[in-house]
């Protein structure tokens, strides 16, 4: 596969789809082959791309269509299922967050990878933006020494304009809830940062959508992590017209840190001893999706990773056993979440 280029399927073809499909059309070493959507390819706003146009995966698959690589970017409770049919047929996935809505569903997705030798990349492209990769350097450096509090902070904006009546978005299904489909990159970077957690203890509340979702809108969650330290998550979508922001806080023995702006895009602070900060490159704009915004646009490198995986030279940003410990940590926090529910 050195010289050959690395040919992508993209199913589901929403605004996700469409930014996976433009990245792998501008790089030299990719071929964009096929988009799949149930709907047609003018519904999608995909006529712009000259492929095959496939109405499911399953009619895709028994094409005679030759490819490597599955984009999965479907609704949420699609991803595992899917995932699971193109590593059956011998294909590598490149899955959008989250991999799957439960822990069980993400295991069985590892197996089906390990048995079939093929890769699993999960899309977590907030890795890439340059306060991430700078952050990520001074803790594996450990220039912050001991790691005594973190507070993750996630204060957006999803209102009507997002949810709309008969939409996956908001069910229980096909969403899943507000931290696996607004807030799960923020969690990876937690997870990425300083590891897994425990003794996790919460409040939630549905402050403005208990029409448009099944779930709750805000929660205040505190936890330890297993390396040491204690932290907090504080999260809402229930912010008023825009984004606020989404900030990191990291307090340690030799300094502290905190990265901010609407995206955790910016360094706000960085006190450290003995430390004098770089200056970073500026990071990319965020998805814009028209009435509201998501995270960084860095698909182009998450794109980029996979083709140079495949063509081994190096390993996969966020592979699947990440995408597995991003979920089981939100389903911890929702299994606090459904025993208050259940008591009250």
């Amino acid at each position: 596969m050195s010289e050959q280029k690395i040919r992508f399927v993209i199913i589901g073809a929403g605004h996700i789809g469409k930014r996976h499909a433009e990245m792998v059309r501008r790089e030299d070493e990719a071929e964009l082959v096929a988009l799949v959507d149930i709907r047609t390819k003018e519904e999608c706003s995909a006529e712009h791309f000259d492929v095959p146009f496939f109405s499911s995966i399953e009619e895709l698959m028994n094409s005679d269509l030759e490819f490597d690589v599955v984009n999965v970017c479907t609704p949420n409770g699609l991803h595992a299922s899917q995932s699971l049919v193109a590593l059956s047929e011998g294909k590598h996935v490149v899955c959008e967050k989250p991999m799957g809505l439960s822990k069980d569903e993400c295991e069985k997705v590892i197996f089906k990878s390990l048995q079939m030798s093929k890769s699993v990349f999960c899309v977590m492209q907030n890795r890439y933006s340059p306060p991430s990769e700078w952050i990520k350097s001074v803790i594996d450096n450990k220039l912050l020494g001991d790691i005594f509090m973190v507070q993750l902070n996630c204060y957006w904006n999803r209102d009507d304009r997002y949810y709309k009546a008969g939409g996956w978005k908001g069910t229980k299904d096909l969403d899943g809830g507000t931290l696996f489909t607004q807030f799960s990159h923020f969690i990876d970077i937690m997870y990425w940062l300083f590891g897994d957690i425990q003794n996790i203890n919460g409040r939630f509340a549905d402050f403005t959508h208990s029409t448009s979702t099944d779930f709750e809108d805000s929660g205040l969650v505190n936890f330890e992590f297993i390396n040491g330290g204690m932290g907090c998550m504080n999260y809402s979508t229930a912010v008023a017209m825009q984004n606020l922001e989404s900030s990191m806080t990291i307090v340690g023995s030799k300094g502290s840190v905190k990265i901010g702006g609407q995206y955790m895009n910016e360094v706000e602070v960085c006190n450290i001893q003995d430390y004098e900060m770089p200056e970073l490159a500026e990071a990319n704009p965020a998805n814009d999706y028209g009435p509201y915004k998501g995270s960084a646009a860095n698909h182009n490198y998450v794109i980029k990773n996979v083709i140079d995986t495949l063509k081994g030279r190096t390993t996969a940003t966020t592979n699947a056993l990440e995408g597995l410990k991003v979920v089981e940590i939100i389903e911890r926090i929702y299994t606090v979440r459904n025993e208050q529910l259940n008591l009250q």
